[in-house]
């Protein structure tokens, strides 16, 4: 199988992003207003809407880009040479413009202002912690099932690990810059004040690190034919083998 063109897979990445982005911050506002007072059944709609969107938009868009809608995992991805550095960095923009795309979506589809900037502080050191561990979890996750060659699961798992990171970290496990950044634009349940973002990135970048560490000791033999099928199986590591990164 090929690779779709560069074209195709900025679409699938900015679409899925955009998905995934309305999905959290729109289920977010549902239960806000379906469960007044109840933070945690509030909490718990959310992760399942989120987990359950997951699943589909990594199926819907796997085939085409890979479903990275992530800017770590398109950074561990190119490190273990799966991904080209250059379409890595050009992945990157494409995620952060779905998820900006997504979060004004929300807003408009539950008439709210399709702009408001969230109050929402979130960069307290134990956040901080949280997005260390939840992102150095998700990597584990995906590329350990691109090694074993099981990435036709990663739906499943990718959407079960951030739902439960929902509940077993403090930040409600954001792990992934881009959805950081597309949070900002709405000041509902979901969202984050845009001082916190920094930090959470830099704490995000360190989980990636970290991840990219203990994958190679767990995983020495990744080959960059198998990390080039993270999360989702697609066409992308027969180009690279063949031509050359």
């Amino acid at each position: 199988m090929t690779a779709a063109p560069l074209p195709r897979r900025l679409l699938a990445e900015f679409l899925g992003s955009a998905f995934l982005a309305a999905t959290v911050i729109g289920s977010g506002i549902a239960a806000a207003s379906l469960s007044p007072g109840d933070t945690g059944l509030q909490l718990f709609e959310n992760a399942a809407a989120t987990a359950a969107g997951l699943f589909t938009f990594i199926l819907m868009f796997g085939p085409v880009s890979g479903a990275h809608f992530n800017p770590v995992v398109s950074l561990v991805d190119a490190a273990f040479g799966g991904l080209r550095w250059r379409h890595a960095f050009a992945y990157i923009p494409a995620q952060i413009g779905g998820c900006i795309a997504g979060a004004v979506l929300a807003n408009a589809m539950f008439s709210l202002a399709a702009i408001s900037i969230s109050t929402h502080h979130r960069a307290s050191p134990a956040h901080l912690l949280a997005e260390v561990v939840a992102t150095l979890g998700l990597l584990l996750v995906i590329f350990s099932l691109a090694r074993t060659r099981r990435g036709e699961m990663a739906p499943a798992a990718v959407g079960a690990y951030i739902g439960s990171a929902y509940f077993f970290t403090s930040s409600t496990s954001f792990a992934n810059p881009a959805i950081d950044i597309g949070r900002i634009f709405s000041d509902t349940f979901a969202g984050i004040a845009p001082a916190s973002v920094p930090p959470f990135i830099a704490a995000q970048l360190v989980g990636a690190a970290l991840a990219f560490g203990v994958i190679r000791v767990l995983y020495p033999d990744l080959t960059p034919d198998e990390a080039a099928q993270a999360p989702f199986p697609h066409g992308e590591g027969a180009v690279i083998s063949s031509v050359g990164s």
